[in-house]
């Protein structure tokens, strides 16, 4: 009766919220006959219609329909108003459905849940629309017609789309056979029956709440060999980590690689949650329960990345934030009192500039997360790991561990450097877990007040002179006055230069931005915004940020940039010089940068091995021409996948010179601080002695990432082969390169022979010792076929001779290496 009583009090609030909106969910009416299988051709519009549920009253929209157990289409999250819904095109497991009277002709599924989806970070509106195209492409459109995904199937004999009784979306060909499926693309959960292919690695990633299905900062990486949990930070930080022993790894009843799940006794499905848990969900006969939890850690929920948000102290499951002495100020406060989970901030952010007010706030008996990376640096002192923390201003706090054996504070140990500090915990009941571990947390202290005897100094002082400043201030006033007009002749004088691109008023940059309202990402020194001019034509406005440097950056960037043309150079196409405004304009590139075509991921881009192989000649050439043919020899200094961007037609141009360095064409070298992105740094930079050659380095990682198809560094990967210049070194020495090349694209396997030819190029490029690494105009020559390349190499690539000076010892670079690079991104504000 119980059982009744409730569908009855369902029925009667959907019929209710029916009659309310009647013409909406009138013009909504879709057929009950549903089919598990769709024919090419077919579109499906996105009219959200009530779903059962005891909680809320979400809308979906069922496209296909496999038994009782799965169906996919548009799920929408509902506000209780029929104009505001946020969807998605994915895939629902449910066990309960049904109809309402005849004549409504509508569907109820009762509490589905979403365990696979396409656009969770770009959601669709009512009337959006779903094509499984002529050409077997399967696209998401929004209701104004925009592009939001695509399966990336066109011309791949695609016959049709079906979903099969495991809950996976399948387009398959004339011979039934698969030729994408979303097991192979999930987002933040599994279902039962799914497995991994031979070689295939999953990437799930948690949304960043219950109600909110966008991704958050927890990634999980499932592979045969195991998986790995970790922040998305830089660099990850892991935080849970299990070998499989039970191949292949399957989510099995009863089990997944090797990890025992309670048998099913109805339908299971398996969720990497916002809260970092990897739990098993089962269908209890009126919701879904979990029934077990996969990533259990030694100090249960405090050993969780955001139990306590950043910066917050997890203790027997209560969050604080970090305590101090009674002789030390409070440096941090909570964000919301009322809610302690939120985590905690600084009272007083850090500044890089004003380092010499930094200090370390010593946190003993507390356990971090990322206690097990192999990122450390071994056998240094803690003082050295405390100076390597103060001495890089994006290490956020640093985690010092001592070997059981070691027994005081002089003895060596292991040392991590952290960019962002997520959830500790205190772990002073837990001693014989976890031991001599140590967490630094940088903090900034407030700046010395005068005392009362230098205050009546000053005082006297200021009356002494009170004439002299008088007479400054109203100099200070002239003075401000004709800067002014100075900024304004300058900006006039800009106009007067041959050659010089198109001046445009900041309204014009802002009517043809709608008000800077599409951001692409981050650029040099600032934002970069999407927008078009009068004539059609698209443009990309970097607005600069800031005074003093951005200053002189603007007028390096437009007198000298703005003058250089070349195909393989993104062009400068206009700027803004008004008042405070700075801003430059760039030619639009439709295909943004080269990093989301050649690692994959989300989008599972895959480039043919003449795209890829143009690409390569493309930033050479545009590297030999700011080397060789400017009439100032230009040094990029961070030449990375995300600074090349590619246009339409894929051809590759080199961007963001926010960090290059002008130097007079007969000036062979120059000294600088160290600026650029770790992992393509070249050996030399740890002696400040920097050539153009840094930029050859650099190429050929970019050039290995670009023939292998993976990242420099690839923390998914186990630790052997985390990094790709220790596995080429590897793989060249056993003659096995050809097992490097990258496999997702069948037309790179036709092309493995050249693909390797084109591996020792890259090596010549990285050789340690710079003198020895060829030019760019010569490496273009190569890569054109006109010149043989060395062949006598060195496939030791990190090896320097150079010592530099470091706190008051001198170390060979080769032991501080690791310490110095791998904490963070070394290039500063861009």
């Amino acid at each position: 009766m119980a059982v009744l009583e409730q569908r009855l009090l369902y029925y009667v609030t959907v019929l209710a919220i029916l009659l309310l909106h009647c013409s909406s969910f009138l013009s909504a009416q879709i057929p009950q006959n549903y089919s598990s299988t769709a024919n090419i051709s077919t579109t499906w519009i996105n009219h959200p219609l009530p779903i059962l549920n005891s909680t809320n009253l979400n809308t979906a929209t069922p496209i296909l329909i496999r038994g009782l157990g799965f169906a996919c289409g548009f799920y929408c999250n509902w506000d209780g108003k029929v104009s505001s819904r946020d969807c998605v095109f994915g895939v629902l497991i449910y066990q309960n459905r049904f109809s309402l009277p005849d004549g409504y002709s509508l569907l109820f599924l009762q509490f589905p849940q979403l365990v696979w989806s396409t656009n969770r970070n770009n959601l669709v509106q009512p009337n959006a629309t779903l094509q499984l195209t002529q050409d077997g492409d399967l696209v998401l459109a929004n209701s104004d017609g925009t592009l939001v995904w695509s399966s990336n199937t066109a011309g791949k004999s695609v016959s049709g789309m079906k979903l099969t009784e495991m809950g996976n979306l399948v387009l398959f060909g004339r011979n039934n056979e698969i030729i994408w499926q979303s097991f192979d693309h999930p987002t933040d959960s599994l279902l039962l029956g799914q497995q991994l292919a031979p070689g295939q690695q999953l990437t799930l990633t948690a949304s960043v709440s219950a109600t909110n299905l966008s991704e958050g900062l927890l990634s999980l990486t499932i592979s045969h060999d195991g998986l790995s949990a970790y922040t998305e930070s830089n660099p990850p930080q892991q935080y849970f980590a299990y070998s499989f022993y039970d191949y292949p790894a399957e989510f099995r009843n009863g089990s997944f690689g090797g990890m025992d799940i309670p048998p099913a006794s109805a339908a299971q499905f398996m969720r990497f949650g916002p809260d970092g848990h990897l739990k098993v969900y089962e269908w209890a006969g009126s919701n879904w329960l979990p029934v077990a939890d996969l990533l259990a850690t030694d100090f249960g929920d405090c050993g969780y990345p955001m139990v306590c948000g950043r910066y917050g102290v997890c203790s027997n499951g209560q969050c604080g934030c970090p305590e101090t002495t009674n002789s030390q100020a409070a440096f941090f406060s909570q964000i919301n009192f009322r809610q302690p989970n939120l985590g905690c901030s600084l009272v007083t952010p850090i500044s890089c500039d004003h380092s010499q007010y930094h200090s370390l706030l010593e946190l003993n008996n507390t356990y971090y997360f990322a206690f097990n990376s192999s990122s450390y640096a071994k056998k240094i002192k803690a003082e050295d790991c405390k100076n390597m923390c103060l001495s890089n201003c994006s290490c956020k706090a640093a985690l010092f561990s001592i070997d059981p054996g070691e027994k005081t504070s002089k003895r060596k140990g292991s040392c991590l450097l952290l960019n962002e500090v997520f959830s500790m915990t205190n772990h002073e009941n837990y001693m014989g877990l976890y031991y001599n571990t140590t967490l630094f947390v940088k903090v900034q202290n407030h700046y010395d007040k005068p005392s009362r005897h230098k205050i009546v100094i000053l005082a006297y002082t200021l009356g002494a002179f009170f004439g002299v400043f008088f007479v400054i201030g109203s100099c200070l006033v002239i003075f401000r006055h004709r800067l002014k007009e100075s900024n304004e002749i300058e900006g006039d004088f800009l106009d007067q230069v041959p050659g010089m691109p198109t001046r445009y008023s900041y309204e014009n940059l802002k009517a043809a931005t709608e008000d800077f309202s599409q951001k692409l990402g981050e650029g040099g020194f600032g934002s970069v915004y999407e927008g078009a001019l009068n004539d059609g034509i698209k443009i990309a406005v970097k607005c600069l940020d800031g005074l003093g440097q951005v200053k002189d950056s603007f007028l390096v960037e437009v007198k000298t940039i703005g003058s250089i043309h070349h195909v393989n150079l993104v062009k400068l196409i206009g700027f803004c010089f008004e008042k405070s405004h700075r801003l430059l304009v760039y030619e639009y590139m439709a295909n943004g940068s080269l990093d989301r075509w050649i690692f994959g991921g989300k989008q599972d881009h895959s480039l043919p091995w003449l795209t890829r192989k143009k690409i390569i000649l493309d930033i050479a050439k545009g590297l030999a021409y700011l080397h060789e043919d400017c009439s100032q020899k230009i040094i990029h200094l961070d030449i990375k996948p995300q600074n090349i961007l590619l246009d339409q037609h894929f051809n590759a141009k080199v961007s963001d010179f926010g960090l290059s360095k002008l130097i007079d064409k007969d000036q062979s070298r120059f000294v600088t601080t160290m600026r650029g992105t770790p992992g393509y740094l070249a050996p030399e930079w740890l002696n400040s002695e920097i050539t153009e050659k840094v930029d050859v380095y650099s190429f050929g990682i970019v050039m290995l990432e670009i023939l292998c198809g993976r990242k420099n560094l690839d923390w998914s990967k186990n630790e052997e082969d985390r990094h790709l210049l220790n596995v080429f070194k590897r793989k060249a020495e056993e003659e096995k390169l050809q097992d490097l090349v990258d496999k997702k694209n069948e037309d790179m396997l036709i092309h493995v022979e050249e693909a390797v030819e084109m591996m020792g190029i890259a090596a010549w490029c990285l050789q340690g010792n710079y003198t020895k690494r060829p030019s760019m105009s010569l490496v273009v020559k190569v890569l054109e076929g006109l010149v043989a390349a060395e062949t006598n190499l060195d496939y030791d690539f990190t090896n320097s001779s150079v010592v530099r000076t470091f706190g008051d010892q001198r170390q060979e670079a080769d032991d501080v290496a690791a310490s110095l690079l791998l904490p963070s991104a070394l290039s500063g504000p861009r």
